[in-house]
């Protein structure tokens, strides 16, 4: 999980694809002054490094139909369990994040349902039978923030 060293292009290009995923390479060379082979040899050491994971269409739950957005810590009966509840989490297609926390939960997630009815549901029928000792829930009402990491500008040591 090592922190890579981004130089001044690095962080140009990824501040315009984050931007846009859809962007043309050469749209991009031209913003960076380069030619579009180095954007694309750049993007391709990008990916290789792990630092870009690809792009995606990115789907609008409420749009097709999933109005509830819920996060909810899960505690564990046995927390010798975590393998075993992330690779059950991972066949329950509303769950769309897992993470393994610090603090009371043993694990978060994040799910959409159709309707809080569907919610209980998933709740009650999916998530329970996992081994579950409890769960918290917490329904968002509105998502007011999403956004990439950001690509902060690069600070030069004065050693350097």
């Amino acid at each position: 999980m090592g922190h890579h060293q981004l130089d001044k292009l690095d962080e140009q290009i990824l501040k315009l694809i984050a931007s846009n995923a859809r962007i043309p390479f050469l749209e991009v060379a031209r913003a960076c002054n380069v030619s579009g082979a180095a954007i694309h040899q750049r993007i391709q050491k990008l990916t290789n490094l792990g630092i870009l994971k690809g792009s995606e269409y990115v789907l609008d739950p409420e749009k097709i139909g999933y109005e509830t957005c819920a996060y909810i810590g899960l505690y564990l009966k046995d927390p010798e369990q975590f393998d075993t509840v992330t690779k059950e989490l991972t066949k329950i297609p509303e769950v769309v994040e897992c993470h393994f926390t610090t603090g009371q939960y043993d694990m978060f997630i994040k799910i959409y349902a159709r309707n809080n009815h569907h919610l209980l549901s998933i709740i009650h029928d999916k998530l329970q039978p996992l081994g579950l000792a409890r769960t918290e829930t917490l329904v968002s009402f509105h998502e007011a923030i999403k956004r990439q990491m950001p690509i902060l500008d690069i600070e030069v040591d004065e050693e350097d």
